[in-house]
């Protein structure tokens, strides 16, 4: 009798699963950044930045609460004076005085060295750009770059690096490494063309210089405004170090993705993709918005991949013509109810035909059964048939009954 062969789960190299329902995250160092902390086995941490002028401490405090009391555990700032960086100090009393602490990012570019030295005495994280940090002012008559020339602004970046990552590592504070593909210095983008090899090389140049100097505080992004750049660098970027046996956690990110539902997908596609290949230790939605409504979207992202419990899961079919009642109005009168019961999984179904197949995974289930009644689950088990118009609350009463039912 002919068999089929029993198939394969398990990589017999790695003892890893072949196809594996979970995701298996890139190992990473920790590094913390105030008293959160990126990478290692931590949850993946959500970032946004606010968008006020950090001179403006009131509305800078205000900016950064508001962000953190919906969710946001690292919030960023820009500093592009000697100005805005002392201000810093008073922003960070002030919110520590009203509020609480909150870990704070602190964006610094052009020349920066000095406004980096400055604001590394008040918060606990400065982020660099590669391209910006050390301004190469272009030449447009240039053809090419010598080895003298490309060594001699490699110097002259560590000279410049240098006195901040001394500082950053005596405080024991951390730094972001953040290429950005649209600010390639100059002389990588003679010798590696407009790439994500240039943003690759860009990065390790900055990490082996923090490393010289036994500072290894570090997280690293690779953004770009195009998915398939930004793809392409960030999963060179994780060969790269674990052939050089670096383990500095990643920081995701498309940036400039725009606003609006396309903005949403845009961030989501590369964002979703990278951590969907264990690559990934915070991440960070840019949307030409409010920053606070980047935050429930990188929520969204973290859930739907199964990396962070934030909310109800609900599991609801798209309706056809066997659906037995109004399914969109159901659903929206089940999550209204439900909402608050982070944790749960709750699914509504329209027929029994994929019902409870396609629900079996889900902690309750509303399934339309025979018209006008409903059916409702544990699990599996079919528990109860009730009357449409009470579906709802038999659905509370039995969270309740099982102990699992808190008030708003």
């Amino acid at each position: 009798m002919q068999t089929l062969p029993t198939p394969t789960t398990i990589d017999t190299t790695t003892d890893q699963p072949i196809f594996d329902t979970k995701i298996q995250r890139r190992k990473t160092r920790p590094v913390k950044v105030g008293n959160v902390t990126i990478g290692g086995n931590y949850p993946v941490v959500v970032q946004s930045m606010i968008n006020e002028d950090t001179l403006d401490v009131d509305g800078s405090v205000a900016a950064i609460r508001r962000l953190h009391e919906i969710g946001c555990e690292i919030v960023r700032v820009t500093v592009p004076s000697m100005a805005h960086a002392r201000v810093m100090a008073e922003i960070k009393q002030k919110l520590i005085k009203t509020y609480q602490d909150v870990p704070i990012v602190a964006d610094v570019h052009h020349n920066g060295m000095k406004i980096a030295l400055e604001v590394a005495k008040h918060i606990e994280k400065v982020r660099i750009n590669p391209g910006l940090y050390v301004f190469e002012k272009p030449n447009s008559n240039r053809t090419e770059y010598t080895k003298a020339e490309f060594d001699e602004i490699g110097d002259k970046i560590r000279e410049t690096l240098e006195p901040l990552v001394v500082t950053l590592r005596d405080q024991d504070k951390a730094m972001r490494i953040g290429v950005n593909h649209g600010s390639l210095a100059e002389r990588m983008l003679f010798t590696y063309g407009d790439t994500p090899e240039g943003m690759v090389e860009s990065a390790l140049e900055f990490i082996r210089i923090c490393e010289s100097l036994d500072f290894r505080n570090l997280v690293i992004s690779m953004k770009a405004s195009r998915v398939p750049v930004m793809i392409a660098a960030y999963r060179m970027m994780a060969k790269r170090l674990d052939e050089l046996g670096m383990d500095y956690p990643l920081h995701l990110g498309v940036t400039e993705a725009g606003d609006g539902e396309y903005g949403r997908i845009k961030s989501t596609a590369g964002i979703a993709t990278l951590l969907a290949d264990g690559i990934g230790d915070t991440i960070r939605v840019s949307l030409t918005e409010a920053p606070e409504k980047e935050i429930p979207v990188c929520y969204s992202i973290l859930q739907a991949l199964g990396l962070r419990k934030t909310m109800v899961e609900y599991v609801a079919c798209p309706s056809c013509g066997r659906t037995l009642f109004n399914l969109e109005e159901v659903l929206h009168k089940v999550r209204e109810a439900t909402k608050h019961l982070t944790g749960l999984d709750v699914a509504v179904m329209g027929c029994i035909v994929n019902g409870p197949g396609e629900m079996a995974d889900a902690d309750y289930g509303y399934v339309g059964k025979t018209p006008g009644y409903i059916s409702l689950y544990r699990g599996r088990e079919e528990i109860k048939k009730v009357p449409e118009a009470q579906g709802v609350e038999e659905l509370i009463n039995l969270i309740k009954a099982d102990g699992r039912w808190v008030e708003p």
